[in-house]
């Protein structure tokens, strides 16, 4: 069923279906194409290259609902982790309710076999990067249709780079601040105008603050990323996030009009093929 899945992705470019024509094909639509999980590798869960470079071997499925969470834009068949990411997950909703806020939003964790995406991100590639909307979740059971179309509410006051009061506000530190807490937890992203109301709101609580990162986007959720498991020797990390509470100078770059200039068009990078990710993917994608 996988290699009949792999084949037909290969058939719809217009390419003969050789080892060959595989390893240079977009990675995005072999893994795309794929809509079940590969076992574990003996052992265990394994991931395999880094969140923007990789697979997963062993994911496992978020559950679409669960005890103050819902997966949302189900559509897209992207509620698969490395259980350490999932287990993260259900342990924020729990702990995120008994500090009042009323249950989790889940957007895209990662493909069933992680890899690239056929659209939306360059991460995510792993099954160790969650993002989890800034919307509190309603309570009741939304439908299929309303998690395909409920839209993800920006925090900002509109044409601005501030957050908005009337939508972001102390419950929202707290959650934020409870996910940094977290030591599997290696960065948070958010949009540079969250950054500065955390780092308004932090007090003399400031360490958790290192791992909240300013990035373009993430106005209407924030991105949470874990470290390499241990004993996983083919998951590659990022460099630790530099000193500090990233409230200084770095932010203040973030806030200028520097960073959201407009730029002559560039073409876009190619996208990465089988040939361009780890060895292993390979036997990953194939797997049955």
């Amino acid at each position: 069923m996988i290699r009949r899945t792999i084949v037909s992705a290969v058939a719809a470019l217009g390419l003969v279906a050789t080892a060959a024509a595989e390893e240079n094909v977009p990675a995005k639509e072999l893994f795309g194409a794929v809509t079940e999980p590969a076992p574990p590798l003996p052992g265990a869960a394994r991931v395999i290259g880094g969140h923007a470079r990789g697979c997963l071997a062993g994911a496992v499925a978020l559950p679409i609902d669960g005890p103050g969470w819902q997966a949302m834009r189900l559509s897209r068949n992207r509620n698969f982790g490395h259980p350490r990411l999932v287990a993260l997950i259900e342990r924020l909703a729990r702990d995120a309710r008994q500090e009042g806020w009323p249950g989790l939003l889940v957007g895209d964790l990662a493909q069933p076999r992680g890899g690239p995406m056929r659209t939306g991100h360059a991460s995510h590639q792993i099954g160790l990067d969650v993002d989890i909307w800034l919307t509190p979740m309603p309570e009741r059971r939304l439908t299929e249709a309303e998690r395909e179309t409920l839209p993800a509410v920006s925090m900002l006051r509109p044409g601005t780079r501030e957050v908005d009061p009337a939508r972001f506000g102390a419950a929202h530190v707290a959650l934020i601040r409870r996910a940094a807490s977290y030591p599997e937890v290696a960065r948070i992203f958010v949009h540079p105008g969250i950054k500065r109301a955390l780092c308004d709101a932090a007090g003399s609580d400031r360490g958790w603050l290192a791992k909240v990162r300013p990035w373009w986007g993430h106005d209407s959720h924030f991105h949470v990323r874990l470290r390499c498991p241990e004993g996983e020797p083919l998951c590659r990390d990022q460099d630790p996030p530099p000193a500090g509470d990233g409230c200084g100078a770095e932010l203040a770059w973030w806030l200028s009009d520097e960073p959201w200039r407009p730029k002559p068009p560039a073409p876009p990078p190619p996208p990465l093929t089988l040939a361009e990710l780890p060895a292993e993917c390979r036997s990953v994608l194939e797997a049955r």
